[in-house]
């Protein structure tokens, strides 16, 4: 019964993790599964908390649980894709003395992550 009930649970989060996936998707038309593998591939994980991110607890910069609920991103652009994706492809146009470094991130893959960050609940 218990393993029954376990089951059905991970398959209810599954099911709730595609919807948000779509959300996200849809919102910001990135892709989110390849969002997360490019997180990883940069090692945002080294500087923050990224639910789902397998290693990802990093202590520099900020947790980005939650992300999509905040108000601002990095302290000065209101939470909506462009900005998020403006603020990975290059922080130090929108604060000069920020930790964050520049990567190199490209505008298809800044839209995968912030399609990613978006679909964290």
């Amino acid at each position: 019964m218990r393993a029954s009930l376990a089951v059905i649970a991970a398959m209810l989060l599954a099911g709730c993790g595609g919807e948000a996936k779509r959300e996200a998707a849809a919102f910001t038309g990135g892709d989110p599964d390849r969002g997360a593998a490019t997180v990883m591939r940069y090692g945002c994980g080294s500087c923050h908390v990224i639910p789902g991110i397998v290693g990802a607890h990093g202590m520099v910069g900020p947790t980005l649980a939650s992300l999509r609920s905040r108000v601002y991103v990095a302290g000065a652009l209101p939470n909506q894709p462009s900005s998020l994706e403006h603020w990975i492809e290059d922080p130090h146009a929108i604060h000069a003395q920020t930790a964050m470094p520049t990567l190199g991130v490209t505008a298809q893959e800044a839209t995968d992550i912030v399609a990613y960050l978006y679909s964290l609940k």
